[in-house]
């Protein structure tokens, strides 16, 4: 169960990586994907997957360091920030930039929690 939380961890910051690319299109060019939302969505839905695996596995008696799931539970902060703030504004362009925003905050966060994950 441990490599696949490691694996989802994976796909989470890929995820990332993609929305990231696709929301600085949006800031510089002014145009978005009509399936833009879903992708960003989908990262969102595989980070609600890997918090699942994780607290599954302190379930089951495994042991990580504090740090690892408390920098891991920051990441809702710029996901919620991404999908309720962000997403409301009426320019692409704003809603890019607020967004690329977001998502490297996010990917700073799940990547330094993967970091913990990895070195524990």
């Amino acid at each position: 169960m441990t490599s696949i939380h490691m694996i989802v961890g994976t796909l989470v910051i890929v995820g990332y990586v993609v929305v990231l690319a696709l929301n600085i299109r949006s800031a510089t060019t002014g145009r978005e994907f009509s399936w833009q939302k879903m992708v960003s969505f989908g990262a969102a839905t595989v980070l609600i997957l890997q918090y699942m695996l994780g607290f599954s596995l302190l379930g089951e008696g495994k042991s990580i360091t504090s740090w690892h799931y408390l920098i891991a539970l920051c990441a809702i902060i710029p996901v919620g920030f991404e999908h309720g703030y962000a997403s409301q504004r009426a320019s692409i362009v704003e809603r890019g930039k607020l967004a690329a925003m977001a998502n490297v905050f996010t990917l700073v966060i799940v990547i330094v929690a993967y970091m913990f994950g990895e070195l524990r």
